[in-house]
């Protein structure tokens, strides 16, 4: 059982920047793939990026690429996802999530089996 907890959404503007942490307790993140999916009202649950915590792959979708960047802090079990040059359509509850695998379909959210509760995040224009 993985379990997760973020941390570090908050009200930025337009250019600014935000730092998402997601820390897992009990375990660490040994061969997992720890992913970020935002939702925002009315859409549909996206991908935006992952890592795997073991092999050290970072993935990125295109509408991120170049502004966002994926990390691991093995000492704290953490994964932290900076964002920068933050734009209005970024707003949404980002969720972090875990599968005890590393390979194919990190992108799909099906593919994971833990998931946190979620931390706001607000661009304002």
């Amino acid at each position: 059982q993985v379990q997760l907890a973020e941390s570090g959404g908050g009200l930025v503007q337009a250019g600014g920047s935000l730092r998402l942490s997601c820390a897992t307790f009990g375990r660490t993140f040994d061969h997992c793939t720890v992913g970020w999916f935002p939702l925002a009202s009315g859409e549909e649950r996206e991908f935006v990026a992952a890592i795997f915590w073991s092999a050290g792959n970072r993935y990125y979708a295109g509408s991120v690429k170049g502004r966002f960047t994926i990390s691991r802090e093995s000492a704290k079990n953490t994964v932290h996802l900076r964002m920068n040059s933050l734009k209005p359509e970024d707003t949404a509850v980002y969720y972090c999530a875990a599968d005890d695998h590393e390979g194919l379909g990190y992108w799909e959210s099906y593919e994971y089996a833990y998931w946190g509760q979620g931390t706001q995040v607000t661009v304002s224009s």
